[in-house]
């Protein structure tokens, strides 16, 4: 059974994707851990609910960011993860974290390869779609190796076409929907693997 240390920084409805599929037996995988940088943010709770350790791990402004990394990788190495899951996780991980965990760290994104990486992905598609310069946009989950933001190794991908009369909001819906089902499946085919 792997063990997942997850990392959010807000709602975490995939965080409960990923703790729904744990309990129902969908995915043969344990949330030992999830990690806040934010101390409001309800996936905290969600975590709570499902008797999982939940801990809050903010960053002072005035500390180095590697040192805040450090430290981060620290707290999550004590549970001993097979994987460091990123759901929702706003921040740029540095080699400070990521070299504990090589090829370990996961990350969904809501847009395909090599478009809109960052923040506000699904609003800025939705506005590229406005302006008629695409049809459609996506969600892909990839591995994290180093600090490019959204640039890892694709583990899956799915297309998300763009209704001319969504709203952003429905958009972000059916994205959300799509993450929930595409990040459990991408974990499930990564069971196996050792």
């Amino acid at each position: 059974m792997k063990r997942l240390v997850v990392l959010i920084s807000g709602n975490g409805s995939n965080l409960q994707a990923i703790l729904d599929a744990c309990a129902n037996g969908e995915l043969n995988a344990r949330v030992v851990a999830v990690i806040s940088n934010k101390a409001d943010a309800f996936g905290l709770t969600r975590a709570r609910r499902a008797n999982v350790p939940a801990m809050v791990k903010t960053k002072p402004r005035a500390q180095d960011r590697r040192v805040y990394d450090a430290e981060l990788a620290e707290l999550v190495a004590q549970f001993e993860p097979d994987f460091v899951i990123l759901a929702g996780w706003m921040r740029i991980l540095s080699s400070a974290f990521l070299d504990k965990f090589p090829n370990r760290v996961i990350n969904l994104h809501p847009a395909l390869p090599d478009t809109f990486p960052g923040t506000h992905a699904i609003e800025r598609a939705f506005d590229a779609f406005q302006r008629g310069e695409i049809s459609h946009t996506g969600v892909m989950v990839h591995l994290v190796p180093d600090e490019g933001v959204d640039s890892g190794p694709v583990l899956t991908q799915e297309i998300v076409p763009i209704e001319k009369d969504d709203t952003l909001e429905s958009l972000e819906t059916r994205i959300h929907q799509v993450e929930h089902r595409l990040l459990v499946n991408t974990l499930k085919g990564l069971e196996t693997g050792d």
